[in-house]
């Protein structure tokens, strides 16, 4: 667990994070690996059964479950879903040159899709994207209710600093629709994900954002409009 405890980048920001954070270098950066489901989908409890049992707990994995609403009139409302989440999905499916989304899917460090029942394939971009260095250097620290981001790069694009709160897990007891009767958990849930700021690399970044509550928060460096995530940082 990182706790309180932040990701140390090198150069000036370093030296005046270094007493708060533990190191871990951009290469070392946990890889990303988001779920789009449904509880209201025949085909997704498979993947949400690997991604509980073999992502979510991973401390070089970080493992987000973004639950989609376009599967809810076929006779269950998944209680978890968010029409800004399928429209994450849209973004990448455009990104990727794509014309429709489906679940389960997995998306590896906004790069790479996947089916999400398929977990060699999964586990086969995990690997690959552990052995690639990532342009960014990313720190973050949170002192009561702010988090303070730090990041700097020699490669200036387009990019978005999102933040995102995650529930550990949750068991959720499907009355109607395609998995009626069956009590299924989910791990790793997104419940709230914001954009909080635009970033063009040119310049250190440096921002506060107000937080609240013990809900794990995840910070991704992404380009703009469903592009690679750069580097991603977890506080639990």
């Amino acid at each position: 667990m990182i706790g309180q405890m932040g990701i140390r980048i090198t150069g000036a920001i370093a030296a005046l994070w270094l007493s708060l954070a533990s190191p871990l270098a951009a290469d070392t950066a946990p890889v990303v690996v988001e779920l789009y489901t449904s509880q209201g989908c025949s085909s997704c409890p498979p993947a949400d059964d690997y991604f509980h049992k073999e992502l979510a707990g991973r401390d070089d994995v970080i493992a987000l479950a973004f639950h989609v609403d376009y599967w809810d009139y076929i006779g269950w409302k998944d209680i978890h879903a968010d029409p800004a989440y399928t429209q994450r999905q849209h973004s990448y499916a455009r990104a990727a040159g794509h014309r429709s989304v489906y679940t389960p899917q997995m998306i590896v460090n906004g790069s790479d899709h996947v089916v999400g029942a398929h977990p060699g394939k999964v586990e086969g971009f995990i690997k690959a994207h552990k052995k690639t260095a990532g342009s960014v250097e990313l720190a973050i620290t949170r002192d009561g209710n702010q988090l303070r981001i730090n990041a700097t790069t020699a490669q200036p694009k387009p990019m978005q600093v999102h933040v995102i709160r995650y529930k550990q897990a949750e068991k959720v007891s499907i009355k109607r629709g395609e998995n009626a009767g069956r009590v299924l958990t989910y791990a790793n849930i997104v419940s709230e994900w914001e954009t909080v700021k635009d970033w063009n690399g040119r310049g250190d970044l440096s921002t506060n954002v107000r937080v609240k509550g013990d809900a794990p928060i995840v910070v991704l460096i992404q380009q703009k409009n469903g592009g690679p995530i750069e580097t991603a940082a977890r506080i639990k």
